[in-house]
């Protein structure tokens, strides 16, 4: 599989969801993930490294967070629509899926052409050939029974601008619905652009462009009159005495919360 800059991380992700998921204690339950990456002809591990150290955990809590969130919502709107922004190869849809569902994925071409081959679309899990930016994508979702946006790994590679103004947009297209989003604090942000900060194995990772602070976060909070609230989820507790007891701690006091290197939030319109 060939795959460049940005659409690869679509495999590092799915990498480390496997890792995490064909442990007997995962803390994530991801066959699909397990499926694809015994089925995909990369060099996982050359490329990416073993997983250990924690990082496959970190992600799969990371996706855990995002899991409840979506399954709160369609609890509350069952025959709602999730639209999954730069989705690559995640395979959320198979672990919360209710049977009714309406599912969008809008993705850059390379990994529209990828997910098309390797995971095929049913009449509720749509793909559409776009960038986020794009906001005619926005034609595309009907929100008449509820709608939940998400972008995980997403936004960190957009413009500080380009965060701004889709946020925007979704708040003015959709509104009395979410934004489900991931960020990076901007220490590790800057980190990344100084080169000081190295991928296991033999991959660097594209640079990053957007974090969040507390001024990037009051900026998407008043993005448009309809964002009505931008909290931080805290995450899950994982394994282990970092991840199960010191990381949840440190996550649900909000002015220690930016010092981890990932943030789950939820801007509601």
């Amino acid at each position: 599989m060939e795959l460049e800059d940005v659409p690869e991380t679509l495999l590092w992700t799915l990498y480390h969801r496997a890792l995490e998921a064909r442990r007997a204690d995962a803390v994530l339950d991801d066959p699909k993930a397990v499926e694809l990456v015994e089925a995909i002809d990369y060099p996982f591990e050359e490329r990416f490294g073993s997983g250990t150290g924690g990082q496959a955990q970190w992600q799969a809590l990371r996706v855990r967070c995002f899991d409840l969130e979506v399954e709160r919502f369609l609890a509350a709107h069952p025959d709602g629509t999730v639209v999954a922004l730069g989705e690559g190869l995640e395979t959320q849809f198979w672990r919360v899926d209710n049977g009714r569902v309406r599912w969008l994925t809008v993705d850059l071409p390379d990994a529209v052409g990828v997910r098309r081959r390797l995971l095929p679309g049913t009449p509720r899990n749509r793909v559409l050939a776009r960038s986020a930016l794009d906001p005619s994508w926005m034609a595309e979702v009907d929100a008449s029974r509820g709608v939940l946006l998400t972008a995980q790994g997403v936004l960190m590679y957009f413009e500080y601008d380009e965060v701004r103004r889709l946020v925007a947009a979704c708040a003015q297209r959709f509104p009395g619905g979410a934004l489900l989003f991931d960020a990076i604090p901007c220490w590790l942000r800057d980190l990344g652009r100084s080169g000081k900060l190295r991928t296991p194995g033999s991959w660097q990772a594209p640079p990053w462009h957007w974090g969040i602070n507390r001024r990037t976060a009051n900026d998407l909070a008043t993005a448009h009159p309809h964002v009505t609230e931008l909290r931080e989820l805290r995450l899950p507790p994982g394994r282990g005495a970092l991840l199960g007891s010191v990381v949840p701690r440190v996550s649900a006091v909000p002015s220690l919360r930016r010092r981890l290197p990932i943030s789950v939030l939820l801007a509601r319109f």
